[in-house]
């Protein structure tokens, strides 16, 4: 049994939970942005999963008819939300009602978003834990007595 499949598998989720964690942070550092270095109202962000391509998994032998893959970022992309309008008379950037557009960052979707991020990775982490301690069993099965 090649042991090298499961780490690449296990690195893999954990390659894309550490994006779905960088994105969770910049969505939540940016919640009060009235506006970005470009002059536009920050849209909160989202990462697109997938399997992983047939480069990721040309090595991989199969398991009974199923190709072993990992997971892969497809792409990281603006959500689709309407600004959250706060009423601030006082803001340079207020309308003329005193309303002021902030990004559409739900901060309790956040939360769950990095608990799961999180979990997943610890996950991903225990599993190629489990796939180490099974190669070092292995090798102690051929060695000496």
């Amino acid at each position: 049994m090649d042991y090298r499949n499961a780490f690449a598998i296990s690195a893999s989720g954990m390659t894309v939970e550490k994006t779905r964690l960088d994105t969770t942070a910049v969505n939540l550092a940016n919640v009060h942005s009235t506006r970005g270095p470009d002059g536009k109202l920050f849209r909160p962000l989202t990462v697109k999963v997938g399997e992983a391509g047939a480069s990721f998994a040309a090595g991989f032998t199969q398991l009974q008819g199923a190709v072993l893959r990992g997971a892969e970022v497809v792409r990281i992309e603006e959500a689709n939300v309407a600004p959250r309008m706060v009423y601030e008379p006082g803001n340079p950037d207020a309308d003329t009602k005193g309303y002021v557009a902030m990004p559409g960052v739900n901060q309790v979707t956040e939360m769950v978003n990095l608990a799961s991020a999180l979990r997943a990775y610890e996950a991903n982490v225990v599993a190629m834990n489990a796939a180490k301690t099974m190669a070092l069993k292995a090798l102690d099965l051929g060695g000496p007595q």
